[in-house]
């Protein structure tokens, strides 16, 4: 049997923004949730720039099993109204840091003005050693106020 992907990932909210932001590259992201439960895990629909994902994550924040499936701009059409009154939109930046990319999330609509940073690692021993750039601020990994289903819902 395949072992599923497992996502590692540390979020931590934004204290300063880097310099020269705009330089990095970004993406205007609109996600969506179709189930939300947080015994079972949660689906959601993302449209990325021109790339459409359906998306399955389960377990805790530190450490779950993500799994992504790629969708035609048809198919996110067809499944993005289901996602009404559970959606979100936000501006990503990929900054690069040592070997990692820091993913800046800033929200938009009901979230606007809130800034979150994700990094994803490639083992635990490495998510473990990780310390922060100092434009960083509190690390936010599981708390449910940061959550994107629940930004989504609010």
């Amino acid at each position: 049997m395949k072992k599923p992907h497992l996502e590692i990932e540390r979020k931590f909210l934004v204290e300063k923004l880097p310099r020269s932001l705009r330089q990095y590259p970004h993406k205007e992201i609109a996600q969506g949730y179709l189930v939300a439960d947080r015994s079972q895990g949660h689906v959601r629909v993302r449209r990325a720039g021109r790339i459409c994902t359906l998306t399955f994550k389960r377990g805790p924040a530190r450490f779950r099993e993500e799994r992504e499936i790629p969708l035609t701009p048809a198919q996110f059409a067809v499944l993005w109204p289901a996602t009404a009154g559970s959606r979100l939109t936000k501006t990503r930046y990929y900054v690069p840091f040592q070997k990692l990319t820091v993913e800046i999330d800033i929200y938009r609509g009901s979230n606007e003005g809130l800034m979150v940073a994700e990094v994803e690692f490639p083992d635990p021993e490495t998510y473990h050693s990780f310390r922060p750039p100092t434009w960083l601020g509190d690390e936010v990994t599981g708390a449910n106020r940061y959550s994107n289903v629940k930004l989504a819902r609010d």
